[in-house]
């Protein structure tokens, strides 16, 4: 403490003794431009003065020559009375102007701006130019003043020229003297006043220089050292700053720690504190709340607060009280005093610690929801499960009736058209009479026909079973052959394009159903839709085969499909066969139409890969 009054006071000091000096250098300065420009502006009067001087001395020569000019002028005019009165009239007033000028020189004259001549020497001259000056003077009143009209005037006026002309030139050297005389003059004094300038200069100097010695170099130094000292202090200062941040900041972040755990312990969690004989310490307040309880009473069991039932009491004792020294978990269910069945995960931590007031603490998990989420889960899979099963079962009997269905057509077929035509030709043989020659050749003409409508109509329902040409060579040739056989037999223009480069062949159960799909496809073309035109399409692009059945019917509202049975009422697969045959095969079935202008069936079926390599 000490030590720091030492050193405000010295420092007290040092300001005082440069203040001190400061203002003295700078009072010097300032003493130094008023003495500068006090002599400044009294040499620039006296330059004004000497101008006027010098100018007026110097025009006093052209008066004198004009003077004489003009006398002579006036000896020229005798016959010209006005010309003779105007140079008269300029003579006058040069007169008095040379007279004024050349008293003003040597007396002073305030009306032109001429002081007193002082100077000794300049006053010489003019005592000795006085005479030449009067003469003239005195010469050019007297032309003045007599007429030259006459005589005698002309004689007058011839004297008092010569007069003139005898003393001009001595005038004009003399005058050229005394001009010579102030410039020689001014000239000294603007030497004395650059003299006296620098020798202002030169104390100007002096003073900064002694300022800078004295004042600014001591002030630089205490300055220097007291920066130095500040910025040693704010280092130190900053340093001090940031560690007590950092400790606050520390203590700031411990609190929020610890006022989050609390927060955490208090209302988030579900928490409890229990001694070893499962009474408890402490307890959150989540965990009141869930369990409907406001408060709870010393020492009351854990077993008692969580559930009613006493089969989950005792259960709940005999865990607290387990002596197992690592963390257990489990899942249990309590009935709550509020009758509220819950499922909590408990975990059950012991603390190994010498005093017996906490032991253990029980963290819990609400798990209600999961459970309940579990069953609802398991419910609902076994509902599924039933669901799919009775969807299997019902597709299976579905198909077994469509088999049903399908075989019922075929016999129908075979019954009212094979069967029919047989019985026919047995009857037709029977009524055979060879008597009757006549009737015998009708009979044999029309068992021929017959016979080749039986034929026919074998050839289409063993057509309508299974092609043989699907088997031996393929699907291509298949839908080739039932383009051109239904065409036939229907008389409708039913084309088959083949948009691939070459035939490829598919496991049968492809080949077979997307046989069955397009063939079902054309037939309801032919049935239902009117249709005169049917074109099947078939193309392979990279892995995919695609075969597009168009035709040009009536067609339908697509909508429809989800309101209509299952099975077609003729008999026919319909179009779920025709979805369950493609979904068999992992293919996709896609079915357009618009109301009066066609539709468009496509079968999609992605190659496999075994099918690929084999292209290959």
């Amino acid at each position: 403490m000490e030590h720091q009054k030492q050193q405000q006071a010295l420092d007290t000091a040092t300001f005082l003794r440069v203040r001190k000096w400061y203002l003295l250098a700078i009072a010097t300065i300032a003493l130094t431009i008023i003495v500068a420009q006090i002599l400044i502006q009294q040499h620039l009067n006296s330059q004004l003065n000497d101008s006027r001087v010098i100018n007026v001395a110097g025009r006093q020569r052209a008066f004198s020559q004009k003077l004489v000019k003009e006398a002579l002028l006036l000896g020229t005019t005798n016959t010209d009375v006005e010309r003779q009165q105007k140079i008269k009239r300029d003579l006058s007033l040069s007169l008095r102007t040379w007279k004024t000028s050349h008293e003003g020189l040597q007396y002073g004259n305030d009306s032109i701006g001429l002081p007193k001549e002082k100077n000794e020497t300049i006053l010489s001259l003019f005592q000795a130019l006085n005479p030449h000056h009067q003469a003239m003077v005195g010469a050019a009143e007297a032309i003045l003043s007599e007429p030259l009209d006459q005589k005698e005037g002309l004689s007058s006026y011839e004297k008092q020229l010569q007069v003139l002309l005898a003393n001009e030139s001595d005038f004009l050297t003399k005058m050229d003297a005394i001009v010579n005389q102030y410039d020689a003059l001014s000239k000294g004094k603007l030497q004395k006043l650059k003299l006296k300038e620098y020798l202002l200069l030169v104390l100007s100097l002096l003073i900064l220089l002694l300022e800078v010695v004295f004042i600014f170099r001591p002030l630089s130094i205490q300055i220097r050292e007291t920066i130095s000292k500040l910025i040693q202090n704010q280092i130190a200062s900053d340093k001090t700053a940031s560690e007590v941040k950092r400790l606050f900041q520390e203590k700031e972040r411990s609190l929020q720690q610890l006022q989050e755990l609390n927060f955490v312990i208090d209302n988030a969690a579900l928490f409890a504190s229990i001694r070893k004989n499962g009474t408890v310490v402490f307890i959150s307040k989540k965990f009141l709340n869930l369990l409907g309880i406001s408060q709870i009473q010393m020492n009351a069991s854990l077993a008692e607060i969580l559930s009613e039932d006493e089969g989950q009491q005792q259960y709940l004792r005999e865990m607290v009280k387990s002596k197992r020294k690592n963390i257990r978990t489990e899942e249990i269910e309590i009935m709550t005093k509020t009758r509220k069945q819950l499922w909590l995960d408990m975990s059950i931590i012991p603390m190994h610690q010498s005093s017996l007031e906490q032991s253990i603490l029980i963290l819990c998990s609400d798990i209600t929801e999961r459970k309940k989420n579990q069953l609802k889960i398991e419910e609902l899979t076994k509902q599924n499960y039933e669901e799919r099963m009775q969807q299997k079962q019902l597709q299976a009997s579905q198909i077994v009736e469509g088999q049903e269905e399908e075989r019922k057509r075929i016999a129908k077929d075979i019954h009212d058209g094979i069967g029919q035509m047989l019985t026919a030709l047995k009857f037709n043989i029977e009524s055979i009479n060879i008597d009757q020659k006549e009737k015998t050749k009708e009979k044999i003409a029309y068992l021929k026909t017959l016979a080749s409508d039986l034929i026919k109509g074998v050839r289409t329902a063993t057509f309508n079973l299974t092609p043989p040409e699907l088997e031996d060579h393929g699907i291509f040739p298949a839908l080739q052959k039932m383009t051109v056989e239904l065409s036939k037999l229907t008389g409708k223009n039913i084309l088959f394009e083949n948009n691939t480069k070459r035939n490829i062949r598919f496991d049968s159960l492809a080949e077979t159903n997307i046989y069955r799909v397009t063939q079902e496809a054309v037939n309801n073309a032919i049935k239902y839709s009117d249709a005169n035109y049917i074109l099947v399409t078939i193309s392979h692009v990279d892995e995919l085969l695609s075969v597009v059945i168009d035709d040009d019917g009536k067609g339908f509202d697509p909508s429809v499909l989800d309101k209509i049975p299952k099975k077609n009422s003729e008999g026919g697969m319909g179009v779920f066969f025709m979805k369950e045959r493609i979904s068999y095969i992992n293919g996709r079935l896609f079915i357009n139409s618009i109301p009066g202008e066609g539709t468009r069936v496509t079968v999609n079926y992605k190659i496999s890969e075994a099918t690929l390599n084999r292209l290959k």
